[in-house]
């Protein structure tokens, strides 16, 4: 595309807040054509659409990243953490702004939009309700189900670099439409302002919302290095080496704070009364 040659690696990782204009700008142009080209069922190929959007930037970010962590780690743990984290910084931020900008923009439709027109727009988002999501549950449940698409991550990112943006997208998309359709369909019950209901969802959301969404994309870079690393270095070499160790660091990070999102979230679903009674208004009857 034309679009992310206007701006380089090093403005997107010295102001990691445009990635969320990227998010959101290409979330509505996904959309946009997505209702052009499929308009019975545009909501899978939106979210098509806006992972291949992102891709170019992405690629970019990764080829920068994958330089770096070639650096010197350090051999005591505490150096090759640090080292590690502050290389992964600029990174996780990039991921989190798009995937809040997109976020944003399926929840502002999902809110505005007529009920029988976002229902249409986002019925694949919405077919979630029919299985586990948002039904309070055992620790270990949420813990699985995290765990599944954290190792998805991981390993489309192996294969196939940037791949898993998919996913993070998939996941922004569900979110924000499920959260707004909630805020939407409680106030209408109440006579309430779904914008200050969704607020209030988001408050209650936000600590393993950031925390399920900030493991997979640890995941994500942790695979898209090591995809990298194994392509462009000898197997090995000290430079493959270096990448592996902070690789690995990088994805068991992932997996402790899986851990902690699912310990978040199942004391939320338990213990928030405020989002379990706008849920509980958003299935009347």
């Amino acid at each position: 595309m034309v679009f992310e040659q206007l701006y380089s690696v090093a403005f997107l990782k010295r102001k990691p807040w445009f990635a969320f204009v990227l998010g959101a700008s290409y979330s509505m142009v996904g959309i946009a054509i997505a209702l052009f080209t499929f308009p019975k069922d545009p909501a899978l190929m939106a979210v098509a659409l806006i992972s291949i959007l992102l891709l170019p930037s992405l690629a970019k970010l990764t080829a920068s990243e994958e330089r770096d962590a070639c650096a010197p780690l350090g051999h005591r743990l505490g150096r090759m953490l640090k080292s590690t984290f502050k290389l992964t910084k600029p990174a996780i931020a990039i991921y989190l702004f798009a995937f809040a900008g997109i976020f944003m923009v399926f929840a502002f439709f999902s809110l505005a939009l007529p009920q029988f027109a976002s229902s249409v727009l986002f019925r694949q988002q919405l077919a979630v309700l029919t299985g586990q999501a948002f039904t309070p549950g055992l620790f270990l449940e949420l813990l699985r189900n995290n765990l599944l698409v954290l190792v998805l991550c991981f390993v489309i990112s192996l294969i196939a670099g940037n791949g898993s943006i998919l996913f993070i997208t998939w996941n922004a998309s569900v979110w924000g439409t499920l959260f707004g359709m909630f805020a939407k369909t409680a106030a209408t019950q109440i006579q309430g302002s779904p914008f200050i209901l969704f607020l209030l969802i988001l408050i209650s959301v936000i600590p393993h919302t950031v925390l399920e969404m900030l493991s997979y994309v640890l995941s994500t870079i942790s695979g898209t290095l090591l995809s990298g690393g194994l392509v462009t270095l000898p197997i090995g070499s000290e430079r493959f080496g270096r990448l592996m160790r902070r690789a690995v660091i990088i994805l068991v990070a992932a997996g402790v704070v899986l851990l902690l999102g699912a310990l978040v979230e199942t004391y939320v679903l338990d213990n928030f009364t405020t989002y379990a009674k706008i849920i509980a208004l958003s299935f009347p009857g």
